[in-house]
């Protein structure tokens, strides 16, 4: 069975972050929802949206990384959200895992704002296709603004980004068909239709 981990801080965006969580699960793929800013709770945390929606996560980051270590799940996802995206990037614990899942090989993903403030922080985007929110592309190192692209959704390789919610959909349903396959995304597609 796939895995991907979704890593959650107070102020990402709703859609964004959700809509890998239930595209993901719906193809069969094990999601962990792991915070990283929020509120202690247990063994895990609360995370509130850039809408003031409070979600209890699966884990901590801390818990995530002493239950798997050096064990990287195949996919990484980091939602946007301005603020979210900035406690994201403040996390160097957090970024270092997103390098060694780069460096493993594993798929890398990031929407609005965070591929240009958490990505843009790291080594992962030299070299590559990207984009990001609108008039955030500056927030990325000088060196990565040669790969930004305008476009709404990019793929380049294990690197998947998009601009921002109403791609929402659409960056999930590509991590679906790259950890899926084709057959599971026509099925998670065709019933997304149905009314």
């Amino acid at each position: 069975m796939k895995t991907a981990a979704v890593f959650f801080a107070d102020g990402f965006e709703d859609i964004e972050a959700l809509s890998p969580v239930d595209y993901l699960r719906r193809a069969g793929v094990e999601v962990y929802t792991v915070g990283v800013k929020g509120t202690p709770f247990n063994d895990t945390m609360i995370v509130t949206s850039s809408h003031n929606v409070p979600m209890i996560m699966d884990m901590s980051l801390d818990t995530y990384m002493k239950k798997f270590g050096d064990s990287i799940p195949d996919c990484v996802v980091c939602p946007g959200g301005g603020k979210g995206a900035i406690n994201l990037s403040e996390c160097t614990t957090l970024l270092n895992h997103l390098e060694k899942a780069w460096d493993a090989g594993r798929l890398v993903a990031a929407i609005c704002a965070a591929p240009a403030v958490v990505l843009g922080k790291t080594k992962i985007p030299a070299g590559k296709k990207w984009t990001c929110y609108p008039d955030m592309e500056g927030e990325s190192k000088p060196e990565y603004l040669s790969g930004y692209s305008n476009k709404v959704f990019v793929t380049d390789g294990n690197l998947v980004t998009s601009r921002g919610p109403g791609a929402a959909e659409e960056f999930a349903m590509e991590l679906v068909r790259i950890l899926a396959g084709d057959v599971m995304y026509k099925k998670v597609h065709d019933s997304s239709q149905q009314r």
